[in-house]
């Protein structure tokens, strides 16, 4: 009932924000609402599945891929590469290569943290945490460092690219992410009843004769593309991935990622859509979708903070 209740709510939402000042006709401006529904479905997608993969393999309910330093690379390769080649660099590369050296970016930083933090097998939350807030903290740095050394007019190129938006979006990027977010996805759902063993821990998944190590590099390869389409294409997401993870657990009632993933992304579109109706028409544009998501994101991060300090060990 839930499950449904939730599909309900999204095809209302998305119909209401499609119909909401151009009764469905024809034009300009339900053309790019289109895109930006599609942007929404795309990156939301990407953020509930990579967040729910990665709590899959560290086996904890209040992590994100962002903790790993994955967005931080992702903000730091569009810095560098505004810094050597300023804003031609858009036009040099464009979207598809943009798109492309980001996902592989990324693939090589999972490898990167597959070999440093989980091939012997004795990684712990705390080492987890402790190796990806450094390494997010190292990158983000850099990233300073970099931003003060180009232009305003750069600065304000490169703010595109930190910042949720669901402006300029060009059908060809949305295609882009759409096509690596569908492809992981198609991947992932083929391996869901493997996960869900995943989910026991290494020595019960190796005992069940499980390849833990393959299925570890495989699921954070998925992260990987999943991150970089939907941070390419609506920047990156900060905590939503924890709420978004947590709301699908409670609302299936269940661990298993046959019915988590779907829930996921429909809560996560779900959420878009409400944060850009109420900026639309409430705020009447004097916030952003950036400064809610991560507002309401933030606070129940707090929040799952907080209960887990107070329940008894």
């Amino acid at each position: 009932m839930r499950r449904a209740l939730l599909l309900v709510a999204l095809v209302a939402l998305a119909l209401l924000y499609l119909g909401w000042g151009t009764g469905f006709a024809p034009g300009f401006l339900l053309s790019r609402r289109l895109i930006r529904l599609g942007a929404m479905a795309v990156g939301g997608s990407g953020i509930a599945l990579s967040a729910i993969l990665f709590q899959t393999i560290a086996r904890n309910r209040i992590l994100t891929p962002s903790i790993m330093g994955y967005e931080a690379v992702y903000l730091l390769f569009q810095a560098l590469l505004i810094l050597a080649l300023g804003t031609a660099s858009l036009r040099l590369l464009g979207e598809t290569g943009n798109m492309a050296i980001s996902v592989a970016l990324m693939l090589g930083w999972s490898l990167g943290l597959h070999i440093l933090l989980f091939r012997d097998g004795h990684n712990t939350i705390h080492r987890l945490l402790l190796v990806g807030l450094v390494l997010t903290l190292i990158l983000t740095s850099i990233t300073q460092f970099v931003q003060l050394r180009i232009s305003p007019g750069e600065f304000a190129v490169f703010q595109s690219f930190a910042l949720i938006s669901f402006d300029g979006i060009s059908p060809q990027r949305l295609t882009l992410a759409a096509l690596a977010v569908s492809v992981a996805a198609a991947v992932a759902l083929r391996r869901v009843a493997i996960w869900d063993v995943m989910t026991l821990g290494r020595d019960q998944a190796t005992s069940l004769g499980l390849d833990h190590g393959r299925e570890v590099r495989l699921c954070l390869a998925l992260i990987a593309v999943f991150v970089a389409a939907s941070t390419s294409l609506i920047g990156p997401s900060a905590f939503m991935g924890i709420f978004v993870a947590n709301i699908a657990y409670a609302l299936t009632g269940s661990f298993r990622h046959r019915q988590t993933l779907p829930a996921g992304a429909a809560v996560a579109v779900t959420m878009f859509l409400l944060a850009e109706l109420l900026v639309q028409h409430l705020f009447r544009s004097g916030t952003t979708v950036g400064i809610l998501i991560n507002l309401i994101c933030g606070g129940y991060f707090l929040f799952l903070i907080l209960r887990h300090a107070r329940s008894p060990a």
